[in-house]
């Protein structure tokens, strides 16, 4: 077992995110950015593990190495779990988080509050050479607001409500976010799993 890990994504916020959650496990991380014009992994799954799975061994089967693969999404209650696995192309085939972010508010425009309820999941599988995926996840409970606040984060963070916090989640620093974040949580759902693979050697 090697100290590296591929993290499965080309976004850069989330390689962030999880380049500051793995720096604890003293692991070398790195992402499909370091990959020259490495092709995207088709998510044919109908569930975020299914995902997950399809990235994580896919990649590790290509290059013989650990692989940490997400696959994550908001899910709004009153919209019967949508966006769900379609969030980061909600608006559309092209990402675009502005795009999608004003496809929910449209959708949820007549909602009332006590009916916004949402929040971010999380599935992660890490696809060891030679051993069993493992899955793990996350989630973070919230409300969709009615407009933007704040600046930070990606993706629908600026009308997610963190209830556990009283903010969105584009009012929140890294850090701040980092502590309540759906990948976060399935990250430390992960931890004993890490310290089993690599401190405990």
């Amino acid at each position: 077992m090697t100290n590296k890990v591929m993290i499965a994504t080309k976004n850069k916020g989330k390689a962030s995110e999880f380049a500051t959650l793995f720096s604890q496990f003293g692991l070398e991380v790195s992402t499909l950015l370091d990959i020259e014009n490495h092709p995207d992994i088709e998510e044919t799954g109908n569930t975020f593990e299914e995902n997950a799975r399809i990235k994580a061994e896919t990649l590790s089967l290509e290059l013989n190495e650990m692989v940490l693969a997400d696959d994550s999404g908001l899910i709004v209650d009153e919209l019967d779990g949508a966006p769900g696995i379609y969030s980061a192309r909600y608006a559309g085939v092209e990402k675009n988080d502005e795009a999608n972010i004003d496809k929910l508010l449209y959708e949820m425009r007549d909602v009332p509050e006590n009916k916004r309820t949402a929040r971010f999941y999380c599935a992660l599988a890490l696809a060891i050479p030679g051993e069993e995926t493992i899955f793990v996840s996350g989630k973070c409970e919230g409300k969709i607001l009615t407009e933007r606040h704040g600046v930070n984060g990606f993706g629908y963070d600026p009308i997610f409500f963190a209830s556990e916090v009283g903010k969105s989640m584009a009012e929140l620093t890294n850090k701040e976010k980092n502590k309540i974040s759906h990948r976060s949580e399935a990250l430390k759902n992960l931890e004993p799993i890490l310290r089993d693979l690599f401190i405990q050697k």
